[in-house]
């Protein structure tokens, strides 16, 4: 006799027996399906000349028309490069920072000490973005902290560093580097601390100093997850938001600040050019994830971790 039992029947089993668990799963899955993926729906705007009074049915159907409109575009080439600019100074040297602290902060042996450095790093991440720009601008104002010490050691009156479009990158990613730096570290902190103490224990005893340590042991045991933390960075290279470029941006750093994220803002919110907007946000899109799928077939060729 078979007694082997249907997926339907196996699944309403187990939901018997731990219903409480599938209760809190509900909640979870009404978000995702609500905040992700009923509004992709809304990609087929990319497609139409879209019209609020006509809907998605009514709104007339015209192909890649926006698409090649923006690919004509006189900024296109200008957005594009200050966002690949960004990002890549981000990902250069924003994604090492977090790695970097999480091994420094391993290697302290007053768990006190530590606990208040991982604290003073983390409140940073807390901060309204608003309240973190407007410290960045009082910094580097002339007469801010960072902006009187530039003064004197350039040995120039330059007055607001972010008035000068040079300085502007700079500012963002090490800014960047300060909001983020703490929070990032702790999935490394987490990493390292799986990491099997008899392993040094034996490197002790061939003689190894903290530096071959950290080369042999450390780093290869924390490698996997640098990795799929890169994989995942890698899916976000043009995904640069537009809210501290706008709140640190102005006219006189705009050549080099202006980003897709706010050019889509401008066209999309300010001039209500919906079906454009969109298009831009699927090209965005897109791209992100090719990169996510180009990083994550060079990682599984080359050294066998991959996300999938």
């Amino acid at each position: 006799m078979n007694t082997k039992k249907t997926f339907g029947q196996r699944l309403g089993r187990d939901m018997k027996m731990n219903w409480s668990l599938y209760m809190l799963m509900i909640p979870v899955v009404v978000y995702f399906i609500m905040f992700c993926y009923m509004p992709m729906y809304g990609i087929v705007m990319a497609f139409q000349d879209y019209s609020i009074f006509k809907g998605f049915s009514g709104s007339e159907w015209v192909g890649f028309e926006h698409f090649i409109k923006f690919f004509q575009s006189p900024r296109f080439g200008e957005l594009l490069l200050n966002t690949i600019r960004i990002s890549a100074a981000c990902l250069a040297f924003g994604f090492p920072a977090p790695v970097v602290l999480a091994l420094l902060l391993n290697e302290i042996k007053s768990a006190k000490l530590g606990k208040v450095i991982q604290n003073c790093t983390y409140i940073p991440h807390f901060i309204s973005l608003v309240v973190a720009c407007s410290i960045i601008k009082i910094f580097t104002a002339e007469t801010g902290v960072i902006g009187s010490f530039y003064n004197m050691i350039t040995g120039s009156e330059a007055g607001n560093m972010l008035n000068n479009k040079n300085n502007f990158l700079p500012i963002y990613v090490i800014s960047n580097i300060w909001q983020e730096c703490g929070w990032g570290s702790i999935i490394y902190l987490a990493a390292l601390s799986g990491i099997d103490q008899s392993l040094y224990e034996a490197a002790e005893v061939d003689g190894a100093g903290k530096w071959r340590k950290v080369i042999s042991i450390t780093l290869p045991s924390i490698l996997p997850t640098v990795i799929i933390m890169l994989i995942m960075r890698m899916g976000q290279i043009l995904s640069v938001g537009y809210e501290k470029i706008l709140l640190l941006g102005n006219d006189a750093t705009s050549e080099v600040s202006d980003v897709l994220s706010v050019y889509n803002y401008e066209v999309g919110i300010k001039q209500s050019r919906y079906s454009y907007s969109s298009a831009i946000g699927l090209f965005n899109t897109l791209v992100n994830l090719l990169f996510v799928q180009a990083a994550n077939w060079i990682s599984r060729k080359v050294n066998g971790y991959a996300l999938w």
